[in-house]
């Protein structure tokens, strides 16, 4: 039979304030601290993650759409100059030239290549080429050897991805 002090620090009795006998885990509330910090490092990694994805998407939209209008004006640089007719402001069509669009089987899924008139309107699958004078920045009536080109490039539900414009010269 033990007695006194030792009894008491094999019972792990309070003896002057102080445990003689160890604790082993973690208190509620440390694994709660824990647990919600975990949740808010997550929720801020989730939320960095979607936000990359939205802009890695983005990106490749603009590069798709990009290399695919620089095509499209390469090409029509690469066809036979087309003399537009006189403007006359009363003849639908007149003061243009038209281009060949590049094949369909060349666009990727969901995008569509535009052309925009003399009158400013977006137009799909047609290219477009104005006469125009580069020194005051506006269309000729008569065709002197030097066309604007506007091409747009659209996808799914966007107004336009991209818009360049171009000249092409008669050689």
């Amino acid at each position: 039979m033990k007695c006194g002090r030792q009894d008491q620090l094999s019972k792990g009795q309070n003896l002057g304030g102080t445990f003689w006998r160890s604790q082993g885990g973690f208190n509620v509330i440390e694994v709660l601290v824990a647990l919600a910090l975990l949740g808010i490092i997550g929720v801020a990694f989730l939320g960095a993650l979607s936000t990359a994805f939205k802009v890695n998407y983005i990106t490749d939209e603009r590069t798709t759409a990009e290399s695919l209008i620089r095509s499209q004006v390469e090409y029509v640089k690469g066809q036979d100059y087309i003399t537009a007719v006189t403007y006359d402001a009363g003849v639908p069509g007149s003061g243009e030239a038209i281009y060949l669009k590049i094949d369909d089987s060349g666009i990727p899924e969901g995008y569509i290549i535009k052309g925009i008139n003399r009158a400013g309107d977006t137009v799909e699958n047609t290219i477009y080429a104005v006469p125009w004078d580069s020194l005051n920045d506006q269309p000729l009536v008569t065709d002197g050897g030097f066309q604007r080109i506007e091409v747009v490039v659209k996808h799914h539900d966007k107004e336009e991805v991209i818009t360049l414009e171009a000249y092409k010269v008669n050689r």
